[in-house]
């Protein structure tokens, strides 16, 4: 079991280390791109696609992360109204509908990133599926932590960066 769990780990911070990686990549490709073309009036024929390719990479892998640290959108004046065992069942839910998200991710990511290989990027001529090849991806990753989150398991690996909208620290709130 204990090697199961680093296994796991590893293939997570893999995961999160690729989602650092392309947006690292998008600033490292902008800067370049906007330094020739003002310096030397010269573009990189591959630099709008790379971007492209990387953002969305790093959109669709910060999606799961984001699932995984819990920071997805809740509305806290109506929950923090709410008994605990209300909020339990909320939370449920939430991972309910992750769980069927992901999944509608890695289902219709599949097929759709399967229909993409048929065509290619105009510049680098690379398939149009390497774009969105990262949803099933994500979308599994997103089943993941909702089914350990399901069962009880903390996914949080960042718990240290509890910071609310509009300001404050969560724990000094409580």
């Amino acid at each position: 079991m204990e090697q199961l769990k680093r296994l796991a780990l590893k293939i997570d911070t893999l995961f999160e280390s690729c989602a650092i990686f392309a947006l690292l990549a998008v600033i490292i490709i902008m800067a370049i791109q906007v330094a020739t073309r003002k310096l030397f009036n010269f573009v990189f024929f591959w630099s709008e696609e790379g971007i492209l390719i990387c953002l969305v990479w790093f959109a669709f892998m910060g999606i799961a992360v984001g699932f995984r640290e819990g920071v997805h959108m809740g509305v806290e004046a109506l929950t923090d109204r709410l008994s605990a065992r209300a909020n339990r069942y909320i939370d449920t839910w939430v991972n309910l509908m992750g769980l069927l998200y992901g999944a509608y991710f890695v289902i219709y990511g599949w097929e759709f990133t399967l229909l993409m290989f048929e065509s290619t990027l105009p510049a680098t001529k690379l398939p149009s599926g390497v774009v969105y090849a990262v949803m099933p991806v994500s979308g599994l990753m997103v089943c993941v932590y909702s089914l350990l989150q399901l069962c009880g398991v903390d996914t949080r690996r960042h718990k240290g960066a509890d910071i609310e909208i509009g300001g404050g620290d969560a724990e000094a709130k409580k």
